[in-house]
């Protein structure tokens, strides 16, 4: 019943008496008693006004404590981060990979105040301009007590929950995705390295005792400064490798002395923790009293060099963040390009001199040119209906980038890559879809290995690199497919469900084969094909193409699988020989097609007694149906699907997914998700639509009674 005066040792949180007891007002209602028990005592109606404001306590602790177990386990079942991984599309799909987490244009908030609930009068504005919360442990009131530490960590995502706009998504098992969680920086710095946390041999043992505390919470980056004991940090790295699915953050603060731009590159190398570390953090003193001008530039060039060197030694490439301390180091937040440290406008005092806000980097960025807005497009053929711009847009707002978004309907590919748009320098990159995802590869210098296997590209990125051979910078026009990504991360979360197999049960039933029918062989069949054969579960393929039946042949020469040419005896018979059943259709055809599945695919196979000439018994485990479409809401599929109670997904899952990737590749960090798959919500389901003419209508309502 209490509001967090859990007790420790007999004594509450706020050292007041475990058992409540205050002497005044005997016949209230007790907050350390049940709600059962308080209703047996209730007596006057000021009692039941108490009881109802302690049951709603109960139930909303109740649902924090719910979502924060969910979250851990989301966590504990991500795969371990590995240091140098690439954000490629499969990367960013399965786990939040640190080049992403430590994206470009990224900021954590340091949080400076001895407990949380100080926080929350802040706590909505800060959380629309940030990336992640930094948990300054070493500034915490009850900085050794183990429960006081991670209780405070709680609060800290209980708070900022309501208010996440950034936070990517973390992926669960079966058919929910958590996009409310704030990413969490855990941190305890200490006295040697700009912090509070004792440094001596006792301070530094007990530190890493409560690094580990990071961990078992769950965060998403761990601080670890580089330059303590090898021992105890080689013991703390290696838990988390075994055990959990933090990004570690290598750091090192040099104060208050200045260093050489060597001793600078080298501290950089210290912070990768001998490669184990999935980014590097420096920071870096400022000669107050120098005439140099150009010194505020120093953790920048250091990391230019260090990246460089990581590339020429073959080491993992770690993304990395550098400044330097104080007013005169200010200009060295904003040429850092990743993960920055700030402050925010709302707070009462800065974490550390010199600290900007992420509004004031980004408005110097844009106003300096280091951020140049880009111009983002969809390009298509009949494509009015397009909910792209409208995501897209959203998530450029979401982040606070200055890139715009527009729809260019066009008939011919030719024609659009020899407009003026796909010739200006400040072109990003465009989605591409129908008719034009195989037309534009020919325009393209560059194909992703996704991209050239399924035969077409969804996605454009402008890429400016160093050319090897003169050191100018040119551009390249790479080709990549996200569409896949819809059909993967669903799958994935799904299918992963899945019941393990009982092989090593000699006297149960063999296990038929899983089997997924993907109807169609155009872009969307191929991106699905390619998407199943990466799941890597031993799921076999089953191709069936109404219109043209001889194009399925081309994907199961591909991909691998086989081909039917009828939903019935064909499809019956090919199931049977592989002793297989229909785990997972995919339709790729359009909406018009009225594409339905036979009945027999769909039935319990208890709601039918079999039929005539051995034909093969209804599925025991009723296929998960996908639907390319997302326009109609209501195609002839999903409602036969949702009529006989199978589980699908629309194309409008799949469409922001897609986005996701999209948005990642272009802009090289995580992606807003709640903000983009709200956005396709809103746009494309009915009952966002209906909401949004009710609330119209209110207000029309209302204003017209006013006047």
């Amino acid at each position: 019943c209490d509001d967090g005066g859990e007790s420790v040792d007999g004594e509450s949180v706020d050292g007041e008496d475990a058992d409540g007891e205050d002497g005044e007002d005997s016949e209230s209602v007790d907050d350390d008693c049940t709600a059962e028990t308080a209703l047996r005592t209730i007596s006057t109606s000021d009692q039941f006004v108490q009881l109802a404001d302690l049951t709603q306590r109960q139930s909303m602790a109740w649902s924090g404590v719910e979502w924060e177990l969910t979250r851990l386990v989301a966590r504990a079942i991500l795969p371990p981060p590995t240091p140098g991984a690439p954000s490629s599309v499969k990367q960013a799909v399965v786990g939040q990979n640190a080049e992403l987490t430590l994206g470009y244009n990224t900021f954590f908030l340091s949080i400076v105040f001895p407990t949380m609930d100080e926080v929350e009068p802040y706590v909505q504005a800060m959380c629309l301009d940030v990336d992640a919360m930094e948990f300054r442990a070493d500034l915490l009131g009850k900085r050794t007590d183990r429960f006081e530490i991670l209780h405070e960590v709680q609060i800290l995502r209980r708070l900022c929950r309501p208010h996440v706009v950034r936070a990517p998504a973390l992926p669960l098992v079966g058919l929910e995705v958590i996009d409310d969680a704030m990413p969490i920086v855990f941190t305890v710095r200490t006295a040697g390295q700009a912090g509070t946390w004792p440094n001596d041999p006792r301070g530094i043992a007990d530190m890493f005792r409560v690094l580990e505390l990071g961990l078992r919470g769950g965060v998403e980056v761990l601080d670890v400064e580089s330059s303590w004991d090898p021992a105890k940090t080689d013991g703390l790295l290696t838990l988390a490798e075994e055990r959990y699915t933090s990004n570690i953050l290598g750091s090192y603060h040099e104060v208050p002395d200045t260093v050489t731009l060597d001793r600078a590159v080298e501290l950089y190398h210290q912070c990768t923790l001998q490669g184990r570390a999935h980014g590097a953090k420096m920071v870096l003193s400022v000669d107050a009293e120098s005439d140099d001008d150009q010194q505020d530039r120093q953790a920048y060039e250091a990391g230019k060099i260090f990246n460089r060197q990581l590339v020429e030694r073959g080491l993992p490439v770690i993304p990395y963040l550098g400044m330097m301390l104080g007013e005169a180091g200010q200009f060295s937040r904003v040429l850092n390009e990743r993960f920055a440290p700030v402050t925010h406008e709302s707070l009462p005092f800065v974490a550390a001199p010199g600290q900007l806000s992420a509004s004031e980097i980004m408005t110097t960025k844009i106003v300096m040119g280091l951020l140049k807005p880009k111009k983002y497009c969809i390009v298509g053929h009949n494509i009015a209906y397009s909910v792209s711009p409208q995501m897209q847009s959203a998530a450029f707002a979401a982040t606070r980038l200055p890139h715009s978004y527009s729809l260019v309907d066009i008939p011919s590919i030719d024609e659009f890559c020899t407009s003026d748009l796909w010739a200006d320098e400040d072109f990003g990159g465009c989605s591409v879809t129908i008719p034009h995802k195989r037309t534009i590869m020919k325009h393209l210098d560059e194909l992703s290995e996704a991209a050239e296997k399924i035969g077409a590209v969804n996605t454009v990125i402008a890429k400016h690199v160093e050319d090897e051979e003169t050191g100018a910078t040119k551009r390249v026009m790479y080709g990549e497919n996200t569409d896949w990504r819809g059909f993967y991360t669903a799958l994935r979360r799904r299918l992963g469900a899945d019941p393990p197999s009982s092989d090593d049960d000699d006297d149960s039933e063999q296990e038929k084969a899983k089997a997924v029918l993907i109807v169609g062989a155009g872009g969307a069949a191929r991106a699905a094909a390619y998407a199943v054969s990466e799941l890597g579960d031993g799921y076999e393929q089953i191709y069936f193409n109404p219109r043209t039946p001889a194009k399925a042949n081309e994907l199961a020469d591909t991909f691998g699988g086989r081909v039917v040419s009828d939903m019935e005896g064909g499809l019956k018979s090919a199931l049977k020989e592989m002793d297989a059943e229909v785990r997972v259709v995919i339709n790729g055809v359009p909406a018009a097609a009225e594409f339905v599945l036979p009945k027999w695919l769909i039935k319990d196979a208890e709601d039918e007694e079999g039929s005539e000439g051995g034909a093969l018994s209804p599925p025991s485990t009723k296929p998960i149906i996908y639907d390319a479409s997302y326009i109609p809401y209501w195609t002839k599929l999903i409602s036969q699907a949702e009529e006989a109670g199978l589980d699908v997904v629309r194309g409008s899952e799949i469409l922001w997914e897609q986005g996701v990737g999209q948005f990642e590749l272009w802009t090289g960090r995580m992606a807003p998700y709640k903000v983009m798959r709200e956005m396709v919500m809103r746009r494309t389901l009915p009952k966002y639509q209906a909401s949004q003419t009710d609330q119209k209508k209110k207000r029309s309502s209302k204003s017209k009674t006013a006047s």
